[in-house]
C-alpha cells in the first residue's frame, strides 16, 4: 500500500512523478521531496521557492518544514533566503536530537555548510508584482491569491509517513515573519501510527488551532482521516464564529496508514491532488463535499 496527496492543483504533475518513485519502492521520504523540490524549481509558481513574492522590504523568505512519521522526528527552516530547495535543508535538519529548527541566518549558513545549492530566488516578474503592490500601498491582502502553501503528505510500502512543507508565506508580509507552515503540529504533523495532516491558508489563523495535530489526535481516537479534517476544521471554526470572527481562509488534508486521505476548507473549493495504486487523481472539496474534478473543471479551480 501506498499513497500521497498533496494541497492545489500546482502540485499534480511533481505528484505524478513522486507517484511513480512510490510504485517503484521508494520510500516516502524521497517522494515528499520529489514533488516538492519540482514545485520549489518553477518560476510560475508564485507562492513557493524560486519567484516567490517577496516580504515587504523585497526579500523572498523561505519556510519548509519535514517530518518522520515513524521516529516523530521533524526539521524546519523559517525565515530564510536564498536557499534553492528549503525541504531539503528540512529533511537534512530532521533527526537531530537538537538544533533541528533554524531561522535567518543561520537556517542559510547550515544549508551553505551541508552543500544545498543556492540561489537568488527572485524573478523578474516576483520583483515587478512586489514595485506595484508598493504603489499601491494599502491593498488588502488574502491567502489564497497572494500566497499559498504546498504541502504533501505520503505513505511507503514499509509503512512509512512523512509530511512536507514548504513556502514564502503571505506576499508583502512584515519581515521576519512566520506562519504556521515550519511549525510542527500547525502545519503539519505525522505518526506512522495515525497518520499525517497538513495545512494551508492563513497562518496566523491555522496555528491557533494546532489543526494538524489536532486531525491526527483525531484519528488516533478512530476517526477516519475524513471524519478527522471535517472534525478539527468545524470545531475550530466554530469557536471562531463563538470569538465574533469569521471561518478564514483555511484547508487541510490528511493521510491514514491505510492509505485513505481526507480534505477539508472553509473556501467553496479547494483543489488537491491525490496518488494511489489506483493512479493519480485532481480532486478537491466543492461545498463541504469530496470529489474527483474532471478536465473541464481544472482550468477554473484557483
Amino acid at each position: 500500500m501506498h499513497a500521497i496527496i498533496a494541497t492545489w492543483k500546482m502540485s499534480y504533475p511533481s505528484v505524478c512523478d513522486a507517484q511513480h518513485l512510490l510504485q517503484e519502492g521508494a520510500a516516502a521520504g524521497d517522494a515528499v521531496v520529489e514533488a516538492i523540490t519540482q514545485i520549489e524549481d518553477d518560476p510560475t509558481l508564485n507562492s513557493v521557492g524560486y519567484g516567490g513574492l517577496p516580504d515587504r522590504d523585497g526579500h523572498v523568505m523561505l519556510d519548509a518544514a519535514y517530518m518522520d512519521g515513524q521516529t516523530l522526528r521533524c526539521g524546519a527552516i523559517m525565515s530564510a533566503e536564498g536557499i534553492r530547495n528549503p525541504i531539503l535543508a528540512a529533511r537534512k535538519l530532521c533527526g537531530r536530537e537538537s538544533n533541528c529548527v533554524l531561522a535567518g541566518r543561520g537556517a542559510e549558513l547550515f544549508a551553505i555548510e551541508e552543500g544545498l545549492p543556492m540561489r537568488d530566488m527572485c524573478t523578474h516578474a516576483s520583483m515587478q508584482h512586489w514595485r506595484e503592490a508598493i504603489r499601491m500601498e494599502h491593498r488588502k491582502l488574502s491567502a489564497y491569491r497572494d500566497h499559498d502553501t504546498v504541502c504533501v503528505l505520503a505513505l511507503d510500502e514499509d509503512g512509512g509517513l512523512v509530511a512536507g512543507t514548504s513556502t514564502s508565506g503571505l506576499f508583502m508580509k512584515a519581515p521576519g515573519r512566520v506562519g504556521d507552515s515550519p511549525l510542527i503540529g500547525s502545519g503539519y504533523y505525522a505518526d506512522a501510527r495515525y497518520g499525517a495532516a497538513a495545512a494551508t491558508g492563513v497562518g496566523e489563523e491555522i496555528m491557533r488551532g494546532c489543526l494538524s495535530y489536532e486531525i491526527v489526535s483525531l484519528m488516533k481516537r478512530g476517526a477516519s482521516a475524513q471524519q478527522a479534517c471535517e472534525e478539527a476544521m468545524n470545531d475550530f471554526v466554530s469557536r471562531k464564529l463563538e470569538l465574533g470572527e469569521d471561518a478564514g481562509s483555511m484547508s487541510v488534508i490528511a493521510l491514514a496508514p491505510d492509505g485513505t486521505f481526507g480534505a477539508a476548507t472553509t473556501l467553496d473549493v479547494f483543489p488537491f491532488t491525490v496518488g494511489n495504486e489506483s493512479g493519480v487523481h485532481l480532486c478537491a472539496v466543492k461545498n463541504g463535499v469530496v470529489t474527483e474534478v474532471t478536465e473541464e473543471e481544472v482550468a477554473k479551480l484557483p
